[in-house]
């Protein structure tokens, strides 16, 4: 643990100037006083680290000196890869790695480049929860992610339904969607790929025997394929509505994509007043009352009656309301 602290004060020294005492603390996560034993630590093992005394002091290496400590090792540098997600890294146990790989590189930088993973930090971040809602991150993921990184066989066992049930898994790749974490992997026994939500899982146990992955599996492209059939899957039921040429703009925001999408397929000709004629896939009644609330005037349900009416009904007491 100590010898890790070292080489990351060596690597922070080495892609900075100077740095304070407290700066050093803080990004250690140690005392000032702790900085101060390893930085005699360090000057009596050779690397020549030197301590600016006064109140603009602070520590830093003498005489350009450089340490070829930089390589990366094998999970820093793919943690490098999703730095750009920071809470997703905390949540998977990756974020030591990347904060080491970073460290890494920054040291390996020409000194007029060493602001760049500062200057890009302070340009762009992925914040990938949805709105409303705090992120809730599954006690098993790190375990889950570790065995997708070794390419591990796991036994887990999770919700379905009120029941539980026990499978052999292959994981192979996670998935972050509005907060939610997914598990894609294979069952080797009938060999298809399945999703599984990560949070759902009781209990997860590595067996230690690593399995041979499909070198043409593709992550994006089956994560793509699978949300689409699963928005899909919960459109069971469709809506006739007319729309007016504000309510046909604003129906993105009502519904979901696939739904608009489908919708746009059966959309007619604008009558005298501008307004179309759709046929809305839905997942049932009530969620299509909810969803087409929120176009107010610029919708009118034509079927099914039970929900015409249902619209018409909100309508008189709205009247009745603001009359």
């Amino acid at each position: 643990m100590r010898a890790a602290r070292l080489i990351k004060m060596v690597l922070l020294l080495q892609s900075r100037p100077t740095m304070t005492g407290a700066e050093l603390a803080r990004e250690l996560e140690v005392s000032e006083r702790t900085v101060t034993r390893d930085a005699q630590a360090l000057s009596e093992a050779g690397v020549p680290v030197y301590a600016d005394r006064g109140r603009a002091g602070g520590y830093r290496l003498v005489g350009g000196y450089r340490t070829r400590l930089t390589g990366l090792a094998r999970s820093e540098a793919e943690a490098l890869f999703l730095s750009g997600v920071p809470g997703a890294l905390r949540e998977m146990g990756l974020e030591d790695a990347a904060s080491a790989a970073r460290l890494k590189v920054s040291a390996a930088l020409l000194p007029s480049l060493r602001d760049a993973s500062r200057t890009a930090a302070q340009r762009f971040h992925v914040d990938a929860p949805g709105w409303f809602k705090e992120p809730d991150t599954p006690e098993l993921l790190p375990a889950v992610a570790q065995a997708v990184w070794d390419d591990r066989r796991i036994t887990a066992r999770y919700r379905h339904g009120d029941t539980g049930v026990e499978r052999e898994l292959e994981p192979y790749g996670l998935v972050l969607k509005a907060g939610v974490w997914y598990l894609c992997a294979r069952v080797p026994e009938p060999g298809s790929f399945r999703v599984y939500r990560i949070d759902r899982f009781t209990a997860v146990a590595a067996d230690g025997e690593r399995f041979g992955r499909d070198e043409d599996f593709d992550l994006p492209g089956f994560w793509e394929e699978q949300a689409e059939r699963f928005a899909r899957s919960l459109l069971r039921a469709e809506v006739v509505v007319r729309l007016s040429a504000l309510g046909l703009r604003r129906l993105p925001s009502a519904l979901d994509p696939a739904s608009v999408r489908l919708a746009r397929q059966t959309c007619g000709e604008p009558d005298e007043r501008g307004w179309v004629t759709v046929t809305l896939p839905v997942e049932s009644e009530e969620v299509a009352h909810s969803q087409l609330t929120a176009l107010g005037a610029e919708a009118e349900v034509l079927s099914p009656v039970t929900l015409r009416e249902r619209f018409a009904g909100d309508a008189a007491r709205q009247a009745e309301l603001y009359r």
